[in-house]
């Protein structure tokens, strides 16, 4: 009886990785331009320095009339001013400080329309219950066998997506701050040297903002970064914040510059005509405008999400639908 020869095994040719149309967009440079930008100013003291109070009138010069939004973490203390701020303002009251819980937070100030939202304030977002420390340390326990700093991979992508989210709220931003003093020891002197104020929250977060200010219990600002060269050096005593900070930062912002729809973008993503090449080219124009994490609430699940990733998501199922 006859045999049949072996099978011969053919070489597989390696399969080309998917191309994600989404992540892997050309690099193209643009008209450098102020098109779109906010207002992002973080205000920190120690207690008593006035951060509320004049972060409340920073927020109602920025609002310019309108009402705007107040995240409350110090037990309702910002509505204690409603009868001495320039501008009707609504607060939501929060009691557990997950970063994500302010990401939802904001999420739903976009689908409110607020033009300007204050955070009082981001320190509980941080040390607070639930807030990243908190975060880390659960995750440690949970999944890392006490490896803290294992559990700074899952921590830290939870603080920066609510820092992304911050710095793309879609309106003005004033975020407060608790501080410290950051005292040191210097050339083997035994007596500690003050090295000013160190902010309550992850270690450099004022620079993400377009304007850090910090206050003494004198109630005196001191500009500490400032990407509007008003406020480069400057000193203020007892700061007005609507005449001092934001009419300056806003003269500044529209100077030769336009604003963009935001609410076209959304109403675009979610359009029932939208297709898989008119949302890829929409999550383009995003993505160049710097805004692919602005906050969303996605209108099917209700849950918070970010306007590039729905963008992404809505734009894959179309085109896997043809």
């Amino acid at each position: 009886m006859s045999q049949l020869p072996p099978p011969v095994r053919r070489a597989q040719a390696p399969q080309a990785p998917a191309v994600d149309e989404y992540d892997d967009g050309p690099a193209t440079f643009r008209p450098a331009s102020k098109d779109g930008h906010y207002a992002r100013l973080s205000i920190q003291g120690p207690s008593g320095s006035g951060k509320t109070w004049t972060g409340l009138h920073a927020a109602a010069g920025f609002a310019e009339g309108e009402r705007f939004a107040v995240v409350d973490t110090e037990r309702g203390a910002s509505g204690l001013y409603v009868n001495e701020v320039g501008a009707p303002y609504d607060v939501l009251p929060m009691r557990r400080y997950n970063p994500r819980g302010l990401v939802k937070a904001l999420a739903v100030a976009v689908q409110a329309g607020y033009p300007v939202v204050m955070v009082d304030s981001l320190t509980h977002f941080w040390k607070g219950a639930d807030g990243t420390l908190d975060q880390v340390s659960q995750v440690a326990d949970s999944k890392y066998r006490g490896n803290t700093f294992a559990a700074w991979k899952d921590g830290g992508e939870i603080q920066d997506e609510m820092v992304e989210a911050l710095m793309s709220y879609p309106g003005h931003v004033v975020a407060t701050m608790r501080s410290s003093i950051k005292m040191v020891l210097e050339n083997g002197s035994k007596t500690p040297v003050s090295k000013g104020m160190l902010a309550e929250q992850r270690q450099g977060i004022e620079f993400e903002f377009g304007v850090a200010a910090e206050l003494n219990r004198a109630n005196t600002m001191r500009f500490i970064k400032s990407r509007c060269p008003v406020f480069n050096g400057r000193e203020i005593d007892k700061p007005d914040g609507a005449r001092d900070i934001a009419k300056p930062y806003l003269d500044w912002l529209r100077a030769g510059a336009k604003d963009i729809d935001t609410t076209a973008w959304v109403d675009h993503a979610s359009s029932a005509t939208a297709t898989a090449d008119s949302l890829l080219a929409l999550y383009r124009e995003i993505e160049a405008a710097s805004a692919l994490a602005t906050p969303l609430m996605h209108p099917e699940t209700g849950q918070p999400t970010s306007l590039g990733a729905y963008i992404k998501e809505r734009g894959l199922a179309l085109k896997a639908a043809q």
